[in-house]
């Protein structure tokens, strides 16, 4: 014999797996800003970084 739908289960796990694709889009969302706004900022450091890592390089015997 079947089981009784549970429906408040189904729907308590329906209601969960939905928090949880909202967290994982959001998280990527985030992700995506931060590496856009790094990128920019990186971009700048190592152009000015550039150049002085190869000094230091040729100070090192």
């Amino acid at each position: 014999m079947a089981f009784k739908p549970n429906y408040n289960q189904q729907r308590v796990e329906r209601e969960r797996a939905k928090e949880k694709k909202k967290q994982e889009k959001l998280l990527r969302k985030e992700e995506e800003a931060a590496r856009r706004k790094g990128t920019g900022e990186d971009e700048a450091e190592a152009g000015d970084d550039a150049p002085a890592a190869s000094d230091e390089s040729q100070d090192r015997p």
